[in-house]
């Protein structure tokens, strides 16, 4: 989303008084989506490394939005309008850093679809569901607080 369309990360990144023209958060953007494609189809020490950096990367910008009160709504990473950063979003995108950081260090000798369909179709399931409960920590838990349910007239 951020590729089509950087305003929310601009808009948040602004929020924590940080200026950058839209066409860089674009640039960025679109190396993010480079570096998981390579990731995913090209794993390696390097294509991992990247991975690792830029969620890493991620980690620290939340932590700033939550210190300096940035950022109300969303940076617009997961295509929605109600994805504020939070504490657990934070330790989400860490433990992704950590994970990709654990992988330059262990790379696997050989790329996940070498190992045979089962083991292959195994990875690829696990590697979803992980992306599934990202995404629900990340843009479906901030919802459920007692604070959105009350601003949303839900309770």
């Amino acid at each position: 989303p951020k590729v089509a369309d950087p305003g929310d990360l601009v808009r948040a990144l602004r929020a924590t008084g940080l200026r950058i023209h839209p066409l860089l958060v674009r640039g960025f953007a679109l190396v993010e989506v480079v570096a998981g494609v390579a990731a995913i189809a090209l794993p390696s020490r390097p294509s991992l490394a990247v991975v690792a950096l830029l969620h890493a990367g991620f980690t620290g910008f939340v932590i700033l939005a939550l210190r300096r009160g940035g950022v109300v709504a969303s940076c617009g990473c997961l295509g929605r309008a109600d994805t504020p950063p939070t504490r657990a979003h934070a330790a989400t995108t860490g433990l992704l850093a950590l994970a990709a950081g654990g992988l330059v260090v262990a790379a696997p000798v050989d790329p996940w679809w070498s190992a045979g369909t089962a083991p292959a179709v195994v990875t690829v399931l696990l590697a979803g569901f992980i992306g599934f409960l990202a995404w629900q920590v990340i843009a479906v838990l901030p919802s459920t607080t007692p604070a959105a349910v009350r601003s949303t007239g839900r309770a």
